[in-house]
């Protein structure tokens, strides 16, 4: 089962990874809102190993049945592996292009406040909250679980749903022969 986490987490994050170094290395700013479509449309295409692998596993190695957990299980590793190399294929934007995303995400966050029409204390407020985001993003034990959090819950919630489904030995059976 390990060698099925590892194959399919490396596809799965590969299909996730790649796309993600390969639309922003060009460009140095945020997709905005299609930015964060086309990355999530990404992360569902790029997960969906997961459901393959539960499939694969099930069909082929145990005879056309699978439990709940184990499907669980195999799932979130999946997924761990994949938001591994999310992480990874961030972290390698970020040093090749030197791409500051904190300072161009915080902007963004003043801007938006400034647009609202705030002024004053509550523009103050929105101002300090972007400069601590930049200190806090600046630090890797921060600015790697964030971005391993944007895809891991993605990958959950796809695994509880392929297990779900798949538990159910006549959900995509494979026709045997005899």
């Amino acid at each position: 089962m390990l060698r099925l986490i590892v194959r399919y987490g490396l596809i799965g994050g590969l299909i996730v990874g790649v796309p993600l170094y390969a639309m922003t290395l060009p460009s140095t700013h945020p997709g905005g809102a299609w930015g964060y479509v086309a990355g999530y449309l990404t992360m569902l295409i790029g997960l969906s190993t997961i459901f393959i692998a539960i499939k694969k596993h099930r069909d082929t190695d145990l005879g056309g049945v699978i439990r709940f957990w184990p499907a669980l299980g195999l799932g979130l590793g999946i997924s761990f592996v994949a938001g591994i190399i999310y992480m990874l294929a961030w972290e390698a934007v970020l040093g090749f292009t030197h791409f500051d995303f904190a300072a161009t995400y915080a902007q963004n966050m003043i801007d938006a406040a400034q647009a609202k029409g705030l002024g004053g204390a509550q523009l103050a407020k929105v101002v300090a909250q972007a400069q601590e985001f930049k200190t806090e993003y600046a630090n890797p034990f921060i600015r790697l679980p964030e971005t391993f959090m944007e895809i891991f819950p993605v990958g959950v919630l796809i695994s509880l749903v392929s297990a779900a489904l798949l538990r159910n030995a006549r959900f995509f059976a494979v026709p045997r022969a005899g």
